[in-house]
Protein backbone atom coordinates (compact mmCIF):
# COMPACT_ATOMS: atom_id res chain seq x y z
CA UNK A 1 0.00 0.00 0.00
CA UNK A 2 1.53 3.32 -1.07
CA UNK A 3 1.99 6.11 1.43
CA UNK A 4 0.03 9.26 0.67
CA UNK A 5 1.02 12.78 1.76
CA UNK A 6 1.01 13.68 5.41
CA UNK A 7 3.73 12.47 7.71
CA UNK A 8 5.46 9.14 7.24
CA UNK A 9 4.81 6.34 9.76
CA UNK A 10 6.27 6.56 13.28
CA UNK A 11 9.89 5.92 12.25
CA UNK A 12 11.05 9.55 11.89
CA UNK A 13 10.35 11.68 14.99
CA UNK A 14 13.48 13.74 14.23
CA UNK A 15 11.90 15.14 11.07
CA UNK A 16 8.85 16.34 13.00
CA UNK A 17 11.07 18.07 15.57
CA UNK A 18 13.02 19.66 12.73
CA UNK A 19 9.80 20.92 11.11
CA UNK A 20 8.70 22.41 14.43
CA UNK A 21 12.03 24.22 14.82
CA UNK A 22 11.73 25.59 11.28
CA UNK A 23 8.17 26.74 11.98
CA UNK A 24 9.22 28.45 15.22
CA UNK A 25 12.14 30.17 13.48
CA UNK A 26 9.84 31.36 10.70
CA UNK A 27 7.35 32.64 13.30
CA UNK A 28 10.09 34.69 14.99
CA UNK A 29 11.25 36.06 11.63
CA UNK A 30 7.68 37.00 10.70
CA UNK A 31 7.25 38.83 14.02
CA UNK A 32 10.52 40.71 13.47
CA UNK A 33 9.46 41.65 9.93
CA UNK A 34 6.10 42.88 11.22
CA UNK A 35 7.76 45.06 13.88
CA UNK A 36 10.15 46.48 11.29
CA UNK A 37 7.28 47.21 8.89
CA UNK A 38 5.23 48.90 11.62
CA UNK A 39 8.09 51.27 12.39
CA UNK A 40 8.26 52.55 8.80
CA UNK A 41 6.34 55.37 7.13
CA UNK A 42 5.02 55.38 3.58
CA UNK A 43 4.23 58.61 1.74
CA UNK A 44 2.35 59.14 -1.49
CA UNK A 45 1.21 62.22 -3.38
CA UNK A 46 -1.65 63.14 -5.71
CA UNK A 47 -2.42 66.14 -7.86
CA UNK A 48 1.20 66.64 -8.86
CA UNK A 49 2.27 66.83 -5.22
CA UNK A 50 -0.52 69.15 -4.10
CA UNK A 51 -1.70 66.49 -1.62
CA UNK A 52 0.68 64.32 0.38
CA UNK A 53 -0.45 61.54 2.72
CA UNK A 54 1.79 59.54 5.05
CA UNK A 55 0.74 56.26 6.63
CA UNK A 56 2.52 54.06 9.13
CA UNK A 57 3.31 50.40 8.63
CA UNK A 58 0.36 49.83 10.96
CA UNK A 59 -1.83 51.19 8.15
CA UNK A 60 -2.75 54.36 10.05
CA UNK A 61 -2.75 57.81 8.44
CA UNK A 62 -0.14 59.83 10.33
CA UNK A 63 0.06 63.01 8.25
CA UNK A 64 -1.81 64.89 5.52
CA UNK A 65 -0.09 67.83 3.84
CA UNK A 66 -1.96 70.16 1.46
CA UNK A 67 -0.64 72.87 -0.82
CA UNK A 68 -2.56 76.14 -0.51
CA UNK A 69 -3.56 76.15 -4.18
CA UNK A 70 -5.43 72.84 -3.82
CA UNK A 71 -7.67 74.25 -1.07
CA UNK A 72 -10.49 75.70 -3.14
CA UNK A 73 -13.80 76.20 -1.31
CA UNK A 74 -15.53 76.03 -4.71
CA UNK A 75 -14.15 72.53 -5.39
CA UNK A 76 -14.00 70.58 -2.15
CA UNK A 77 -14.84 67.37 -4.01
CA UNK A 78 -11.57 67.51 -5.96
CA UNK A 79 -9.58 67.91 -2.73
CA UNK A 80 -11.42 64.96 -1.18
CA UNK A 81 -10.64 62.82 -4.24
CA UNK A 82 -6.95 63.77 -4.12
CA UNK A 83 -6.72 62.88 -0.42
CA UNK A 84 -8.36 59.51 -1.06
CA UNK A 85 -6.04 58.83 -4.01
CA UNK A 86 -2.90 59.70 -2.05
CA UNK A 87 -4.02 57.69 1.00
CA UNK A 88 -4.82 54.63 -1.12
CA UNK A 89 -1.45 54.83 -2.88
CA UNK A 90 0.39 55.08 0.46
CA UNK A 91 -1.53 52.04 1.72
CA UNK A 92 -0.63 50.15 -1.48
CA UNK A 93 3.02 50.86 -0.69
CA UNK A 94 2.58 49.30 2.76
CA UNK A 95 0.96 46.22 1.22
CA UNK A 96 3.71 45.94 -1.39
CA UNK A 97 6.46 46.08 1.23
CA UNK A 98 4.60 43.62 3.45
CA UNK A 99 4.14 41.18 0.57
CA UNK A 100 7.80 41.44 -0.43
CA UNK A 101 8.90 40.73 3.15
CA UNK A 102 6.63 37.68 3.37
CA UNK A 103 7.90 36.36 0.02
CA UNK A 104 11.45 36.49 1.34
CA UNK A 105 10.46 34.46 4.39
CA UNK A 106 8.31 31.88 2.64
CA UNK A 107 10.37 31.61 -0.54
CA UNK A 108 12.45 28.73 0.80
CA UNK A 109 9.51 26.54 1.75
CA UNK A 110 8.92 25.08 -1.71
CA UNK A 111 10.66 21.72 -1.30
CA UNK A 112 11.18 21.68 2.45
CA UNK A 113 7.63 20.97 3.56
CA UNK A 114 5.68 19.11 0.91
CA UNK A 115 1.98 19.00 1.50
CA UNK A 116 2.10 21.65 4.21
CA UNK A 117 1.13 24.68 2.11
Amino acid sequence: MAKRGGFPGGGMPGNMANLMKQAQRMQRQMEEQQKELESKEFTATAGGGAVEVTVSGKREVTKVKLSEEVVDPEDIEMLEDLIVAAANEALRKVEEESGAAMSKLTGGLGGGMPGMF
